[in-house]
C-alpha cells in the first residue's frame, strides 16, 4: 500500500517526537494567514496534522496530538500578542512570553478535546474535520470568546471568501480541514479513499471557480457618498503622553480640514485627547472644521465612576445626533471578569463600578445618520465577533468600525483584525467604514473586497465613495445554526459509518 511506509514511520515515533512534528505543522499551518497568506502551506499542513491524528492509538495521543499542533498553530498566528506588553518594556515586557504561552496552549486544548472525542467516537476525515471545526465554533463563544484566526480565515484573501455570506467562517474552517485530509488520502490513502479524496478536492475547486454563481455586487454609483478616514497614527507609548497629545490632535484637525468637505468624516478609537465630559470646545472646534460635514469620534467618557469607551457622532451642525458604548469589551484589557463580584469582597480595586476599565454599553444597535442611511457601529474588538454583528435589531445600510490598532504592532495582528472586517462584510452583505488609529484605514463592500485604504504606520486622510449593501445574506437571515447543524450531523454520521464497519468486521472475524 502506497501509505503503509508512511504510516508506519509516524506511528513508530514516540509521544514527544510525534508532538514535535505537529507542533512544525501547526506553526506552518499558522502561514496561511494574514498577512503571509501562503493558504496552500496551510492544505498541506492541516494534512500532516490529519495524518498524525489518523495513526494515534488511541483518544489520548490524539488528544496530546490536538495540544501539539494547535499550540504550534496559535503560537505564530497569534505572535502579535505580545506587542502590548512591549509598549512598555521595563514594566510589562517580562510577561509577554507568559502570555503568548498561555493563549498558544489555551487554545490548542479546544483541539485536544475535539481530536480526542473525535477519535473515541472511531472518526475519519469528516468527523475530524467537524470536531475541529465545532471546537473552534466553541472557542469563538466560551468565556466571552475568542474567534481570531480561525482555521478558515487563511480563505478570506481567496475567492472562497464570497461563500461566508452562505455560512459565514464555520463552513470555510471545515473546507480546510476537510481539504487538508483530502489531501492525505489522495496522496497516502489506499485506493477507495484516494478516490474519495479526489472527489472532495474536487467539490472544494468547483466552489472555488464558482463563486460568480453568488451574483456580482454593486460598485458604488456616481451619487454615491464620500467618505473622508482620517488616520493620524500615534503610537500607542505616545497616545497619552502630554507632550505628543497636542501633536496629534492637530495632524487629525489638519486633515478634517483638508480639500473640499465629504458628506463624513470618520476619526478613530479614543481619538479626542480628553473625556467627552469636558470636551465642548474641543468638539466645536472638530465641527467647525468639518466644515458642515458631520464626524464620527472615538472618545471616552465618564458616568459617575463607571468609564466608557464611546463612538460619537456630530451631526453637520456640531450637535450630538448619536452616541455609542462599546458593549463587548477585551477581558482582562479592558476590564477584569468578575471585577464587580469580587467588589463584594472586599477587593476594589478590579471593579467597573469603582472605575476600574471601562463598563460595557447596553449592547449592539443601529445609529441614524441621516441620508446616507442606517449604520451599525463597532469599536475595535466587536469586529471579531460575527454575533455582535447579527445581534442588532433591523438591518443596517453599512458597518462603522473604529479601532486603535497600535496595540498590535506593525507586523500581523493588524492584517489579521482587517481581514476580519473584510469577513463581517462578506456574510452579511454590507460595506464597511473602518478608521483606524496607525492603519489600516479602509472601504470595504459588500463583498469583503477593500476598495482604498490607508497603508499601515502611514498618517494621512483618504476621500472614497461608499459602496452600496447588498440584499440581506442567507448568513445576515440564518446566522451559524445551519453550519452547525450540519457539522453536528457529520460528526454524528462518521461515527455511525465507524460502528457499521467494526461490526462487518466482527461477522467477517466470526
Amino acid at each position: 500500500m502506497p501509505d503503509a511506509a508512511a504510516l508506519r514511520w509516524i506511528a513508530a515515533r514516540g509521544r514527544w517526537m510525534q508532538g514535535g512534528i505537529a507542533a512544525a505543522l501547526g506553526a506552518v499551518a499558522a502561514l496561511g494567514q494574514a498577512p503571509w497568506d501562503l493558504w496552500p502551506l496551510t492544505l498541506l499542513a492541516f494534512a500532516g496534522l490529519y495524518g498524525c491524528y489518523s495513526v494515534a492509538p488511541g483518544w489520548r495521543r490524539a488528544a496530546w496530538l490536538g495540544v501539539a499542533g494547535g499550540a504550534g498553530y496559535f503560537a505564530v498566528a497569534l505572535s502579535w500578542i505580545v506587542e502590548p506588553f512591549l509598549i512598555d518594556v521595563a514594566r510589562h515586557g517580562w510577561m509577554a512570553p507568559f502570555a503568548l504561552v498561555l493563549f498558544a496552549v489555551g487554545f490548542a486544548l479546544f483541539w485536544a478535546g475535539a481530536q480526542g472525542i473525535a477519535r473515541r467516537l472511531g472518526s475519519g476525515a469528516l468527523g475530524w474535520a467537524a470536531m475541529l471545526t465545532l471546537s473552534e465554533a466553541l472557542r469563538g463563544w466560551l468565556w466571552t470568546g475568542f474567534p481570531w484566526a480561525q482555521p478558515g480565515h487563511v480563505l478570506i484573501a481567496t475567492p472562497m471568501l464570497r461563500w461566508a455570506s452562505i455560512g459565514g467562517a464555520l463552513p470555510l474552517t471545515f473546507a480546510v480541514l476537510i481539504g487538508g485530509a483530502a489531501l492525505w488520502h489522495l496522496t497516502l490513502g489506499r485506493r477507495w479513499t484516494g478516490a474519495a479524496g479526489l472527489a472532495a478536492l474536487a467539490a472544494l475547486a468547483a466552489l472555488w471557480v464558482g463563486t460568480p454563481w453568488l451574483g456580482a455586487v454593486p460598485a458604488p454609483g456616481m451619487d454615491a457618498p464620500v467618505i473622508r478616514l482620517v488616520q493620524p497614527n500615534v503610537p500607542q507609548a505616545e497616545k497619552w503622553d502630554p507632550a505628543h497629545m497636542q501633536e496629534h490632535f492637530d495632524r487629525q484637525m489638519r486633515y478634517t480640514l483638508a480639500d473640499a468637505p465629504p458628506d463624513l468624516i470618520v476619526w478613530p478609537e479614543t481619538a479626542v485627547p480628553t473625556l467627552l465630559n469636558r470636551a465642548e470646545g474641543i468638539l466645536a472646534g472638530i465641527s467647525e472644521a468639518a466644515r458642515g460635514a458631520p464626524v464620527v469620534l472615538g472618545v471616552q467618557r465618564a458616568e459617575g465612576a463607571r468609564y466608557f469607551n464611546s463612538l460619537l457622532v456630530l451631526d453637520g451642525q456640531g450637535n450630538r445626533s448619536a452616541l455609542y458604548d462599546k458593549h463587548h469589551l477585551v477581558p482582562f484589557g479592558e476590564y477584569v471578569p468578575f471585577g464587580d463580584l469580587l467588589e463584594q469582597f472586599g477587593i476594589r480595586g478590579l471593579a467597573q463600578q469603582g472605575g476600574y476599565g471601562y463598563s460595557p454599553g447596553p449592547g449592539a444597535r443601529l445609529i441614524d445618520m441621516g441620508p446616507l442611511g442606517a449604520a451599525l457601529p463597532l469599536i475595535c474588538y466587536e469586529g471579531v465577533f460575527a454575533r455582535d454583528v447579527a445581534s442588532a435589531k433591523g438591518r443596517a445600510d453599512f458597518m462603522l468600525l473604529i479601532t486603535n490598532d497600535a496595540w498590535f504592532g506593525q507586523v500581523s495582528g493588524p492584517f489579521q483584525h482587517l481581514a476580519q472586517a473584510r469577513l463581517r462584510s462578506a456574510e452579511q452583505g454590507l460595506p464597511m467604514i473602518r478608521a483606524a488609529n496607525t492603519g489600516v484605514s479602509a472601504i470595504i463592500d459588500a463583498a469583503g473586497r477593500i476598495t482604498a485604504e490607508i497603508p499601515l504606520g502611514q498618517a494621512g486622510y483618504l476621500d472614497a465613495p461608499l459602496p452600496p449593501p447588498t440584499a440581506p445574506t442567507p448568513y445576515a437571515r440564518n446566522g451559524d445554526w445551519p453550519a452547525l447543524a450540519l457539522l453536528a450531523l457529520l460528526a454524528l454520521v462518521s461515527a455511525l459509518l465507524h460502528r457499521v464497519r467494526n461490526a462487518r468486521a466482527s461477522m467477517v472475524g466470526d
